[in-house]
């Protein structure tokens, strides 16, 4: 009985053995000192972070997709003025640890309303705060241009801007909510 219970409590420490951390070891007996090293390994995963709009914190991952609605009601003069709307601001947060970040935006088409009346992209503005943290032009169609995140140390990029976004106004349209159909901008990060 006494064997047996030793066969297993032996084969218990054999097989947990592997899972336990092991350093060096010395024994000195007599004058002198002991010394034992240990090896240390941090693992980090590749991480790339990007929220335009709500979710800006960098935790985690949040599908809430923000509206920034221009209700424009100029005078009958200013249509199409090019007076610009007041702006709206957009927070914006871009983290990554693997190099440069390149950051592009997309649409599929034109703003367009009930009635399938447009406005081109080309009405909407987005400026930034912060040059290290451009926002990328909007294309009137497909993907755009990339614009890159500046990097703060190394192949590690942590930025937060304030973008801001305006109605151009700079042609005559039709009454509308344009948008509602087609209104989306689609922000990518990209990282090697």
């Amino acid at each position: 009985m006494k064997k047996a219970l030793l066969l297993k409590t032996t084969l218990a420490l054999a097989l947990a053995t592997p899972l336990l951390a092991s350093a060096e070891s010395q024994l000195v007996v007599g004058p002198g000192s002991a010394t034992a090293r240990l090896d240390v390994r941090v693992i980090i995963p590749r991480v790339l972070f990007l929220a335009v709009g709500t979710g800006e914190a960098g935790t985690t991952t949040d599908s809430t997709i923000d509206t920034l609605t221009f209700d424009y009601t100029p005078t009958p003069a200013a249509v199409g003025s090019g007076t610009a709307s007041a702006g709206q601001a957009v927070n914006v947060r871009v983290r990554g640890n693997n190099g440069q970040i390149a950051l592009t935006a997309a649409t599929t088409g034109a703003l367009t309303n009930a009635t399938a009346d447009t406005i081109p992209w080309s009405q909407i503005a987005a400026t930034s705060d912060l040059p290290a943290l451009p926002s990328p032009a909007i294309p009137l169609t497909g993907t755009g241009a990339s614009s890159n995140v500046t990097l703060n140390t190394g192949k590690v990029t942590d930025r937060s801007a304030v973008w801001t976004f305006s109605y151009l106004n700079d042609a005559v349209v039709a009454p509308g909510t344009y948008g509602t159909t087609n209104g989306r901008v689609t922000y990518t990060a990209s990282m090697p």
